[in-house]
């Protein structure tokens, strides 16, 4: 029995010790960490990955909020100079810049309706395709609980693999949740004309780095287009 308390014990201990702590900075990076004190000025942690590094300090000015292991969450208020509150510049709440990212996109679009009947009469082209393009993202705000307002324009060409070149333009705003969860609406313009564009998706981070996958869906009177999307995309400098 007091081997089995001893293991349960030293179970307990080991996830204490590895307990990740997440810093995120106000230019919308984040640390994997082990915070070990918070002063007034700066914020001492360790690496998660590598915990017998030397003690790193941050200053607070630099930290937007802390996601501790135990899922609470501490957002690092400082005093901040006054600055002029512009559309897709400042977030008036917390004085953040806009966060500006971008990275490739590749899927497939699923065509159904009239339209797929016209891609294979007038064009010869199977109503499968496949897409490629860019993501230009543009991360407005994000409030105390995580949730981020966002601007978004997705160039794409599908059919290349068919010979064909067709091109399409979209432009969405709206939402993602502090657990990536996300969902927008906006203008798509192709060659089939132009509608709405309705697309949720989640967000999966590593490292710094993005990893969005999307359906976007077209709704139309000659049918209906339906998209997944992934790829990845990081800050631009």
């Amino acid at each position: 029995m007091k081997t089995i308390l001893l293991a349960l014990f030293c179970v307990l201990c080991a996830q204490g010790a590895w307990a990740q702590d997440l810093i995120v900075k106000r230019n919308g990076e984040e640390i994997s960490a082990k915070i070990l004190e918070i002063t007034p000025d700066v914020i001492q942690y360790k690496r998660f990955d590598y915990q017998d590094s030397p003690l790193i300090s941050i200053a607070k000015k630099e930290v937007f909020m802390i996601k501790y292991a135990n899922g609470s969450k501490e957002v690092i208020t400082t005093t901040l100079s006054p600055a002029p509150i512009t559309f897709n510049n400042v977030d008036p709440t917390l004085g953040q810049e806009a966060i500006k990212l971008g990275g490739p996109r590749l899927g497939f679009t699923a065509i159904g309706g009239t339209l797929a009947d016209e891609l294979k009469e007038d064009h010869n082209l199977n109503p499968f395709l496949t897409q490629f393009g860019w993501q230009f993202e543009t991360r407005l705000f994000t409030t105390s609980k995580g949730l981020t307002g966002l601007a978004e324009f997705v160039p794409l060409v599908g059919g290349l693999e068919q010979g064909a070149f067709l091109p399409s333009l979209s432009a969405l705003v709206g939402l993602r949740g502090a657990k990536g969860f996300e969902f927008g609406v906006g203008p798509n313009v192709s060659p089939a004309g132009a509608g709405l564009v309705f697309a949720l998706g989640t967000n999966l981070q590593s490292e710094g780095i993005n990893f969005p996958i999307n359906l976007a869906v077209v709704p139309s009177r000659d049918g209906v287009r339906a998209s997944v999307l992934f790829g990845f995309n990081s800050r631009k400098n």
